[in-house]
């Protein structure tokens, strides 16, 4: 007996080895390009480079101003709008998860319509206010930004998963001698570990690759990776080699994370159902 029928293979392995296949190409071309002698680039194509080299890469950050530079502000920004998201939203899902008070509802809706429109409406606003508080083309300005953004979508996430959780589990440790505060501490968050840690990988990857708010609010300084990528690009011409360097740089610290945090992000993502 076959261990798949052909009609299965057809059907159903060749058609996601086929949807793999495109979404992997483009970071298979990225690669290569970025490996590849310069002369290599803009002759015929070639879907492996004839010598392989890493020149780019070493150039990226022996020639290119301030890349590495960017890759600290990046990580900066995007850890420190994961840490403060995540205090603030797991602290107010909480309470509008646990508490009934006047004007739960509209506020919960106001958050909701807060990602029904684009940022591009805030950077204006945003930009005044941070020009008045003298925190332009700083670190802190950037993470505030993020925040406005990551802060409403964390409070709808992390909400659900706290409306799955019995209160009951609160209500026990509180009788055995737990205030709300140690409840929550010692109960509640290290079971919620997976679903905050799912949430803090969507934040960071959402601070880590934004551009419009970090073309805006960035100088030369502080400037953060899609800021410098984009300086690539120039008026005469396009550094291929170093353009495609850089983004292969910048996508192996989320790959990094990923692989360190896929057990906790699957059973985090997968949450919602209270198990016997």
């Amino acid at each position: 007996m076959k261990k798949y029928s052909e009609h299965k293979i057809i059907t159903l392995f060749l058609p996601l080895t086929l949807l793999l296949l495109f979404l992997l190409f483009p970071f298979y071309w990225t690669f290569i390009t970025s490996i590849k002698q310069e002369n290599e680039l803009y002759g015929a194509v070639t879907y492996w480079p004839r010598h392989v080299t890493f020149a780019a890469y070493a150039k990226l950050f022996t020639t290119t101003v301030n890349f590495l530079s960017a890759m600290k502000n990046s990580f900066i920004v995007a850890a420190s709008t994961s840490l403060v998201t995540l205090f603030v939203a797991t602290l107010a899902s909480y309470a509008f998860s646990r508490f009934r008070f006047v004007g739960r509802k509209f506020l919960m809706c106001l958050f909701l319509s807060n990602n029904m429109f684009p940022t591009v409406l805030l950077l204006l606003p945003l930009y005044a206010i941070m020009r008045r508080l003298g925190l332009l083309y700083t670190h802190t300005s950037l993470i505030l930004s993020y925040t406005t953004f990551t802060i409403p979508f964390s409070v709808w996430l992390l909400n659900g998963f706290f409306n799955d959780l019995p209160i009951s589990m609160e209500e026990a440790a509180m009788i055995d001698g737990c205030n709300r505060a140690q409840a929550f501490i010692k109960i509640i968050l290290p079971i919620l570990t997976p679903c905050v840690v799912a949430t803090g990988v969507y934040i960071f990857m959402n601070s880590w690759n934004e551009y419009t708010f970090a073309m805006l609010f960035t100088n030369v300084s502080s400037r953060t990776i899609p800021v410098a990528l984009k300086n690539l690009i120039g008026q005469l011409g396009v550094q291929w080699d170093l353009l495609t360097a850089g983004g292969v740089i910048t996508i192996l610290p989320v790959c990094i994370m990923f692989f360190f945090a896929q057990k906790r992000l699957v059973s985090g993502l997968t949450a919602g159902a209270v198990k016997g």
